[in-house]
């Protein structure tokens, strides 16, 4: 039985205060904080929300950075603590809050200068992880021991040859010592390009891929630790997947005494088979308060009743966590062949168990894969295997959502999906069963990998939707959005140049805790939150006749109802006017920069203020009339105006600035005579521009009937006759 140092003490007391000691926040993996009082949707804005600082760190980071408050560091006093472990197989422990305090220890597991480094991409025939392997998965924090556990893989060149060691370690997380005698060796294999030799390995008996004489060995070399780690009744439980799947290679999980780092359990996917293996796009193993763990497999042998029993490729499982750790049910879709032959893994997603829910079916858990199948599974029965046809698979529901990579989150009885190349999405849960389609949604799409969703609230209240983009070669953004309403985007770490962070790596989880957003990414941990500058307040004015609405970019004017809004200084906004029905813009005061409807502001330190005048639409009246003899019609291409045969004349009203056309069509019996007053004529049309009261007249004068009148001659003379015309 542990006892709780005064530091544990501390930390769990620490109740105003919530620790991310785990991957997705709990062992759930529900990605939620519930005691997030400081960062509410109202101050999550691009003026009162920044990047604070930075620190930079040796390594991509791959982990999720964790969070302990109120950490005793010796002779240094009580800290915020945030955690980084890095691919150059670095921790850090960085003061939470205060870039002035900065760095409280490192350690290395690394000695270039003995031939001890991180592994090169090459060596794993993979560039899956880039430049260097050092740590990828997800430590774990003890609260009450006050113990930071960690893998780390290096390779050690010595005189017989390349080692791949694995070790875990488990650090104090005060200090960054080494606790509990360790660190232990997980694996260690050398490899010479051809040969492989297990110095140290875990293994279970089998006959399948790299299996020697009966024995499957974890190669240390070849299994890759991506999974997030998992702390449950005294023992820290870690899986393996691959790089690439590059063979032989299995999934594995194993579990390690808390306390005395001691092995205690080993479980292999398919020891008679290969593949399966446990990597999750990094999702940590998930464990319900029974203490049973659920994790989902990739690619692989499938098979539990055959030659290659027992192997669950493409599986969700439930073990059992006794004396080892042994498979108390699985769920593998019915199309698992097919999934495997076209790497449409199940396992690239994370499981997420939801809390209990209504109905005969209260414990589920809810997943998905490269094949974009969302499966809502019964924990207490997972359905098995279904040979038959699609849609056939025993479990609660299915649902599309495209390729995920990624663990979804889970808040106020909604679940959080970010596929791939696609919007943030927000599944309602009713009655046990998620509600389609999406009750909200947000805008933007992501990238490829899409993300895996953070919440922040303060109990039901007040929740903020976290994702990093992984924008494909360039850096990360941070988006938060309204957990009530996707489609409101409350910031976007792009906006302001000051914000921008480092290059992005995939499958990042931004940690939320105590008014600070943490992101790791290729080089540096960025510590987000209220702005430490006062905010400037900018306020936008309506004058003139007329009316009409002003909106900013950022969607935080809307002018119309809110014409305020809080920035920080040196923000630049850009606003558009658009005039109502019957008004028009007549421009801008007060703005940096005008283009027709637009208008720049940049803030300094002090409030600051534009107006926007808008007039009503000035009208005109155009008066036709008739003159002449004869009779016509005279009409506007708009309709305006319909002087008809009887019509004297007629008038309509225009706006200032309206070009009307008149067309002159004569009566039987009449011509038609000419225009006055026009701008322009040709033949039969007026065009006049309204700019005054107009007048125009349309002559029409009767035909004049014609009448033959024959000469002739008489007489014996001649002579000739002509008329006067």
């Amino acid at each position: 039985m542990r006892t709780a140092s005064v530091d544990g003490r501390r930390l769990q007391a620490a109740k105003a205060q919530v620790g991310v000691l785990t991957y997705h926040n709990d062992n759930a993996r529900t990605g939620q904080n519930l005691g997030e009082t400081i960062l509410t949707p109202g101050n999550v804005a691009p003026g009162t929300f920044e990047k604070l600082f930075s620190y930079p760190v040796d390594g991509y980071v791959y982990a999720q950075p964790l969070y302990a408050p109120n950490v005793n560091i010796p002779g240094q006093g009580f800290h915020n603590v945030v955690f980084v472990a890095t691919e150059h197989d670095s921790v850090y422990a960085f003061d939470a809050d205060d870039a002035s305090v900065g760095q409280l220890w490192q350690v290395s597991f690394i000695d270039p200068a003995n031939g001890v480094t991180p592994v090169p991409p090459g060596d794993v025939q993979s560039q899956d992880i880039a430049p260097e392997i050092g740590i990828t998965g997800t430590p774990v924090i003890d609260d009450v021991s006050g113990t930071l556990y960690v893998v780390a893989r290096t390779k050690e060149v010595l005189g017989d040859g390349s080692h791949y060691v694995q070790r875990l370690h488990a650090l104090d997380i005060t200090t960054g010592a080494e606790k509990f005698g360790g660190p232990v060796v997980i694996g260690d294999t050398i490899f010479d390009g051809s040969s492989t030799t297990y110095v140290s390995a875990p293994s279970v008996s089998g006959s399948g891929d790299g299996s020697v004489g009966g024995q499957v060995f974890f190669d240390a070399l070849r299994q890759n630790q991506r999974s997030g780690l998992l702390l449950l009744n005294d023992a820290v439980y870690i899986g393996w997947a691959s790089h690439s799947d590059t063979s032989p290679y299995h999934g594995w999980v194993l579990g390690y005494d808390a306390q005395t780092l001691a092995p205690a359990a080993v479980f292999n996917t398919t020891p008679n088979g290969g593949l399966g293996g446990v990597w999750m796009s990094g999702g940590g193993l998930a464990a319900d308060s029974n203490g049973a763990v659920y994790l989902s497999t990739g690619n692989g042998t499938f098979d539990v009743t055959g030659s290659q029993a027992p192997a669950y490729g493409d599986s969700v499982l439930k073990l059992a966590t006794g004396i080892d750790l042994t498979v108390a049910d699985f769920f593998t879709p019915s199309n698992q062949e097919t999934l495997a032959q076209n790497d449409q893994d199940l396992g690239s997603g994370g499981v997420l168990l939801l809390p209990d829910q209504p109905g005969a079916r209260p414990h589920l858990l809810v997943t998905a894969g490269k094949d974009g199948t969302i499966y809502l599974i019964d924990r207490d029965d997972l359905g098995g295997y279904q040979r038959c046809g699609t849609g056939c698979d025993d479990v609660v529901q299915e649902l599309t959502i495209g390729q995920c990579f990624c663990t979804p989150a889970y808040f106020n009885n909604q679940v959080y999906f970010q596929r791939a190349y696609d919007v943030l999405k927000a599944f309602s849960l009713s009655n046990g069963r998620l509600v389609s389609p999406p009750a909200s949604q947000s805008s933007v799409p992501f990238n490829y990998f899409g993300a895996t969703p953070s919440i922040s609230a303060n109990g039901s209240s007040s929740g903020i939707v976290w994702a990093l983009q992984a924008a494909a070669q360039g850096p990360a953004i941070l988006r938060a959005y309204d957990a009530l309403d996707l489609s409101r985007e409350l910031y976007s770490s792009d906006q302001m140049p000051a914000d921008q962070l480092d290059g992005a790596v995939k499958f990042a989880v931004p940690t939320v805790a105590n008014g600070k957003v943490y992101v790791g990414t290729q080089g540096s941990l960025s510590v987000f939150g209220l702005s430490t500058q006062a905010s400037v307040t900018f306020a936008v004015n309506k004058t003139g006749t007329g009316d009409g609405t002003v909106t900013s970019a950022d969607g935080r004017i809307d002018c119309g109802t809110s014409c305020t809004a809080s920035y920080r200084g040196g923000t630049t906004v850009t606003l558009t006017a658009t005039p109502s029905q019957g008004s028009v813009f007549a421009g801008w005061s007060g703005c940096d920069g005008v283009s027709g409807a637009t208008c720049t502001a940049t803030l300094g330190s002090g409030p600051k203020s534009v107006t926007a005048t808008f007039n009503l639409q000035q009208g005109f009246t155009l008066t036709v009339s008739k003159g002449g003899t004869g009779s016509g019609t005279v009409t506007s291409s708009d309709g305006g105006i319909s002087c008809g045969p009887t019509c004297a004349a007629t008038a309509a009203a225009y706006a200032s600035g309206t070009v009307v056309t008149l067309t002159a069509s004569a009566g039987g019996g009449s011509t038609f005579g000419g225009w006055s007053g026009c701008d322009g004529v040709s033949g039969t049309t007026c065009a006049v521009t309204m700019s005054s009261a107009r007048t125009v007249t349309a002559t029409f004068n009767v035909q004049r009937q014609q009448f033959t009148l024959t000469v002739s001659t008489a007489g014996t003379g001649s002579g000739t006759v002509g008329s006067s015309d």
